[in-house]
């Protein structure tokens, strides 16, 4: 579950460059958010989740959520063009694979001796290091200045934020409702404020059936499957666990951008994908609590330091 989110989300990169060229950058904004959120609501709804779904509009916790995830991305549709796509997913990867499961341990006691341990820490450094290599090798790093340096710094935390934020909340409350406010909140929003942005209402009009097409599967993808699977895989395995296959991100990229950019990776890029994937592996081994909700409760369960939510 995990993997296949990673490879949504990584082609979230390629996509926008290349179907969605001649966007606006608020189209490519506004519209995925709207058909995720569509997507999540008619989840939560067929799932008999109605009622969570519209509780959390009243909740400022979830609107909190909402704007971390409006930030999130706007910093990555803002390093797509500043950095490319590939440099992206290695800032993706920084947030995802190192610091979600650091503040998960400094914030909560979580997972900390398991992080402590040499073996994660290597599996860490081999599964990063496959990647960086795999990035690095291709070529296609750019260097950084100005206000890419500033959203270099910024989006790895926004995105280990967000998604830590996230993550918590579905062990309270259902994650088809949670994804249906939090993303279509941030349609909303990002809508309300098109008509004082340049390009006014007039810029979120798709100019051809390819980039109507690019639209609703960068929403689907992205803000729908993507998420779904993700917190899914994190309610099987714990936070850590999905965090550290978010590794396969770069990779995925490195791989469609290929496909659909043109851009052909070198040997010793594709040398990399094989040692980030042990990496990962290495990673995975030992055991992997599962985050079990716990709905009936409405709240967290206090967690001892080295503890996971799973019920004994």
């Amino acid at each position: 579950m995990a993997l296949a989110a990673a490879f949504l989300w990584a082609a979230y990169y390629p996509l926008v460059l290349r179907a969605g060229a001649g966007l606006a950058p608020m189209a490519l904004i506004v519209w995925p958010f709207l058909v995720g959120g569509v997507g999540f609501s008619v989840a939560a709804i067929a799932q008999g989740h109605g009622g969570a779904f519209w509780k959390l509009w009243g909740d400022p916790i979830a609107w909190g959520r909402s704007g971390l995830m409006v930030a999130m991305q706007l910093l990555v549709l803002a390093a797509t063009y500043l950095a490319g796509p590939v440099d992206t997913a290695l800032l993706s990867l920084v947030g995802d694979v190192v610091l979600t499961p650091i503040l998960l341990a400094l914030l909560f006691s979580e997972g900390a001796e398991r992080i402590r341990t040499a073996r994660f820490a290597f599996a860490i450094a081999v599964c990063t290091g496959g990647s960086i290599l795999t990035i690095a090798a291709s070529g296609e790093v750019r260097p950084l200045s100005g206000v890419a340096i500033g959203v270099a710094v910024i989006l790895p935390v926004v995105i280990a934020a967000f998604f830590l934020a996230t993550a918590r909340a579905t062990l309270r409350t259902p994650t088809a409702a949670i994804g249906a406010q939090s993303v279509l909140a941030a349609g909303i929003v990002t809508l309300a404020v098109a008509p004082v942005v340049p390009g006014g209402i007039g810029a979120l009009l798709p100019n051809s059936a390819v980039a109507t097409g690019a639209l609703v599967a960068l929403g689907v993808s992205a803000f729908f499957l993507g998420p779904w699977l993700y917190f899914a895989a994190i309610h099987r395995a714990g936070l850590v666990l999905p965090a550290v296959l978010m590794a396969a991100i770069p990779v995925f990229t490195l791989l469609l951008s290929w496909i659909f950019l043109n851009s052909t990776p070198p040997i010793l890029g594709l040398a990399g994908i094989p040692i980030a994937v042990i990496g990962a592996f290495l990673a995975t081994q030992g055991p992997n609590e599962p985050w079990t909700p716990h709905y009936e409760d409405r709240r967290i369960p206090e967690v001892e330091p080295g503890r996971s939510h799973a019920k004994p």
